[in-house]
This record gives structure tokens, sequence and C-alpha cells, in this order.
């Protein structure tokens, strides 16, 4: 049977939004999608960027997978038979869509993260998820080993969270639109951390590489 959660939420959404916002909903139906926007999120269910970022209908172009990783160009040409949905993603924002800016969104306590970094059982003989997230191993390696005292393990996450996050931008430069475009200054890479309990964004700063709340992040 189909969730009635969803039933009831598409009721709300029809006789709410729907219907207050028709006229948007029928010219981006007629019109398509031209979002200036590209989110790169993580599928974690506490993480949306379309509540976290107010967005509207057509505003946002967001792609999800576990820990907003981004595989370089070159990994995805390592295999033939492998299927990269966020790079195929990034190449119809980029190359079609010609969107202004690219988010990648990471947050705290992400499970995929926790589970590379403290080699947690894989969940089935596929292990989808340990190859998946094996691409963050020089970000892991970089950081050092799982501190011994588990005050520091928060921190030693946090660190790999945020680290995922500049590997994923660093990732996004291997596609040759997206570095031509950034070069030209028509393109603009932009790295962001969601704390789930605080409700807290940060942005990273691109000059400087750190991470600070968004009421005083500063580019100039």
């Amino acid at each position: 049977m189909f969730p009635q959660r969803l039933i009831n939420g598409y009721n709300d959404f029809l006789n709410g939004r729907m219907e207050k916002e028709r006229h948007l909903y029928k010219q981006l139906g007629e019109q398509g999608q031209v979002p200036e926007i590209m989110v790169i999120s993580c599928g974690d269910s506490r993480v949306a960027p379309e509540i976290i970022f107010g967005a509207g209908p057509g505003e946002l172009f967001v792609i999800r997978n576990i820990a907003n990783l981004v595989p370089s160009v070159e990994s995805g040409h390592s295999n033939a038979d492998t299927q990269h949905g966020t790079s195929a993603a990034v190449e119809y924002a980029t190359n079609a869509l010609r969107v202004r800016h690219i988010v990648v969104l990471g947050h705290a306590n992400c499970g995929g993260v926790r589970a590379y970094a403290n080699k947690i059982a894989p969940l089935s003989k596929s292990d989808f998820i340990g190859k998946w997230m094996s691409q963050i191993k020089g970000v892991v390696d970089k950081i050092g080993p799982r501190p011994e005292a588990e005050v520091d393990e928060a921190s030693w996450i946090r660190q790999i969270e945020l680290g995922v996050v500049e590997h994923s931008l660093n990732n996004l430069m291997t596609f040759p639109t997206v570095k031509e475009r950034v070069e030209s200054g028509d393109l603009f890479l932009h790295g962001a951390y969601f704390g789930i309990a605080s409700g807290m964004l940060y942005y990273r700063n691109p000059k400087s590489g750190e991470f600070l709340p968004c009421l005083s992040f500063d580019e100039a």
C-alpha cells in the first residue's frame, strides 16, 4: 500500500502550495527549469537543501548521494561498466542548465563518513557503500588515524566531514566544462556545512579554506 503519510502530504500540497503557486507550476511545466544554483548534498533525510535554503520549486537543481561526494572525471573513465549518477548531474547542470553556482553541502553526523572512518562492517555482500566511500581514503589519510580518546573522536569526524567537502570541490575542477567556466568567471564553486542539531550553516571561505558561520562569512 502506498504510504498514507505521502497521501496526506500530497493532499496538503495540492490544496496549499499548488493552489497558491499554480501560475508558477504552470510556467515551470511549459517553459522548463532555469535554476542558477546546483546543490550537491548528502542523502541524509535530516538534510534537505530546499528547506535549509528556503527555496521554492525551480530554484535549486539538487543531487543527493551518500556523503555529498563528487567522483573525479578520471575515476569515471577507469571503469566503463560503472554508472555515475552524480557525474551525469554535474555534466547536465553545467552544460545544459548553465547554472552559475555549485554548492557542495556537507553536514554533521554523516553516517557514510562515520562508517568508513570507523571501518564499520558492510551492510551487504555487494558493499555499495564501502566502494562509494573508498573515495575519501586520501582525506582520512591526510587527517590521520582515529584518536584514542573518545572525547576527540567527534572533532576527528568533523575534520573528515569538512575534508570531504573540500575533496568534492577539488574533484569538480576535474570536469573540463566546470574548470573552463570557473576560470572564466562564469561559474562559482562553494563549500558549506550544516549542523543538524544546531541549525547552524557554515560557508567555506574560498581564500582561507576556513568554514565560518554564514552570518560572518566574507569573501572579500
